[in-house]
């Protein structure tokens, strides 16, 4: 395997890592539908559950310690938002090679998330 072809190798696994790690982290963050929780509404939630802990039959205090286990990783998931800045500067750097070489077309990457404007920033047009 000559040298040329082993860059090119560690040159398409680098991109399609740049674009994976991204997507993924799109994905993790996406918006869910309905209204949106705040900390403040969870913690709200969480002292209504302590109160009703005090005095609930062992079958409703085993669903209120479910709940609150439930909201307590939510409340740590606010919290910990992904920064996509630096993933998305990776995804740009590498989107654009990655998807000619592969075939993938803007409305493909429209379609799993990817909005207009990062696409835009990679050189990704509608006519790709």
């Amino acid at each position: 395997m000559s040298n040329e072809h082993k860059q090119a190798l560690a040159e398409g696994r680098e991109q399609g890592r740049g674009v994976r790690l991204y997507l993924e982290a799109l994905e993790k963050n996406r918006p869910k539908r309905g209204r949106k929780r705040t900390s403040d509404s969870i913690t709200k939630r969480l002292d209504t559950i302590e109160q009703r802990l005090l005095d609930a039959d062992p079958l409703t205090r085993l669903h209120l310690i479910q709940e609150r286990l439930n909201l307590q990783t939510e409340l740590e998931s606010l919290k910990a938002k992904t920064d996509l800045t630096e993933l998305e500067k990776g995804f740009t750097s590498a989107a654009k090679s990655y998807g000619e070489r592969k075939g993938i077309t803007h409305a493909a990457w429209r379609a799993l998330g990817v909005p207009p404007e990062v696409l835009r920033k990679a050189g990704i047009g509608r006519g790709d």
